[in-house]
């Protein structure tokens, strides 16, 4: 019985991590890049990096490896996006080709900052010129320093988001491996996430954005959590979005930060989906309990404040089903159309014409009859379409 045990758990290993990320190397640098004309560039993103990575020295190229370091790091990373990107995708280079900018992404420049001061002022400055708005984005499960880069690159390039993008790195191994060791390195980021935060909500910022996902939503809720104890839950009402995509949070453990937490001012989504294998998988690994990413009551999650985005009927990009907020076409198009309104702006009860267009986006989604189901605190609204 012990020995079916520990294979079943390594097979649920290996299919899980093949659902995150999955590349064999990790290097956000290429050796050379193919310099191409500048009409093949769509545009270059300024990527503001905070993480608890370590200097990555056995391979330069990777900038930050997997392995942890006890202070936050800091950094910029100016990435371009080719004209010929499509919504949902990263077009990246593969294993040790060099990097073509007009084919894909392309990291083109990384600034490291001696300290939390520079990096603050440089931040604090793109963030007054850019629209007084911060996305900070927390990366999830099996993910290396590259991966988040880029996948942040693709969320802001996509939603055209209207402010400053900031990646929240915590170390990550990376590897087929590492779930436990990657558990324990979230819960290690937590007062640096939270530190992270408070630093922005003392620029000229006016709203900060958190878009987290799979287990980076593990640690978002920690940060949360830490913030609602010192009586400051948002920010000095500068908190704006919290979206949780595939939360990789055991549902119990989720409903004792939100009581901590308390009901949300702003709004607050849950973005989950019944057929996330990987989450499946790691219901598995803890015991067989319900991860909140594909909790099936939506109306339990609801009744502490938060709406329930349930994606279930909707494509996902990869095979497990796990990213479908970023890697589905239509889903981060919607996003943006919501992003771009600040959250001060929206109240918690969503409208009703507003998430009909968000069903009939999903339509053309899924080219067939598709079905997205919105829980609120206040009603559950269930939008049926058919596709072209």
């Amino acid at each position: 019985m012990i020995v079916r045990s520990n294979t079943i758990l390594v097979a649920a290993l290996a299919l899980l991590v093949a659902g995150c990320a999955g590349r064999n190397t990790h290097d956000l640098l290429n050796k050379t890049t193919v310099t191409v004309p500048a009409s093949d560039i769509a545009a270059t993103h300024e990527i503001f990096v905070a993480t608890t990575r370590q200097k990555a020295t056995k391979d330069p190229r990777q900038v930050f490896d997997g392995d942890r370091s006890l202070t936050t790091g800091y950094a910029r990373v100016d990435v371009t996006v080719p004209k010929v990107h499509q919504p949902g995708a990263i077009e990246r280079a593969r294993g040790s080709a060099d990097s073509n900018p007009a084919k894909q992404f392309t990291a083109t420049e990384v600034v490291h900052y001696e300290g939390a001061p520079q990096f603050a002022k440089a931040v604090g400055a793109n963030i007054a010129i850019s629209g007084d708005r911060a996305l900070v984005f927390v990366h999830g499960f099996n993910n290396g320093f590259d991966d988040g880069v880029y996948r942040l690159t693709q969320i802001a390039h996509d939603t055209k988001y209207p402010g400053t993008p900031v990646l929240f790195s915590w170390a990550s191994s990376g590897k087929t491996s590492g779930y436990i060791y990657d558990k324990d390195s979230s819960t290690a980021a937590r007062d640096d996430l939270e530190a992270t935060l408070r630093m922005l909500a003392k620029t000229r910022v006016k709203s900060i954005d958190i878009i987290a996902h799979s287990m980076g939503t593990w640690l978002t809720m920690e940060a949360l959590r830490q913030l609602a104890i010192t009586g400051d839950r948002d920010l000095g009402g500068k908190l704006g979005y919290v979206i949780l995509a595939s939360p990789d949070i055991d549902v119990d453990v989720f409903k004792k930060q939100m009581i901590r937490y308390g009901k949300p001012d702003k709004p607050f989504a849950i973005l989950l989906s019944g057929d996330d294998r990987a989450l499946k998988l790691s219901s598995l690994i803890s015991g067989d309990k319900p991860r909140v990413g594909d909790y099936g009551n939506a109306a339990d999650l609801a009744s502490y404040g938060v709406v329930v985005a349930d994606l279930t009927n909707t494509k996902g990009g990869d095979r497990l089903n796990h990213a479908k907020f970023a890697d589905n076409p239509i889903l981060v198009q919607l996003l943006g159309d919501r992003l771009r309104t600040p959250a001060a702006l929206r109240s918690n009860e969503p409208n009703s014409a507003e998430f009909d267009n968000i069903g009939q986006g999903i339509g053309k989604a899924v080219g067939s009859v598709a079905e997205i189901v919105i829980t609120t605190p206040f009603k559950v609204l269930t939008i049926a379409t058919g596709g072209e």
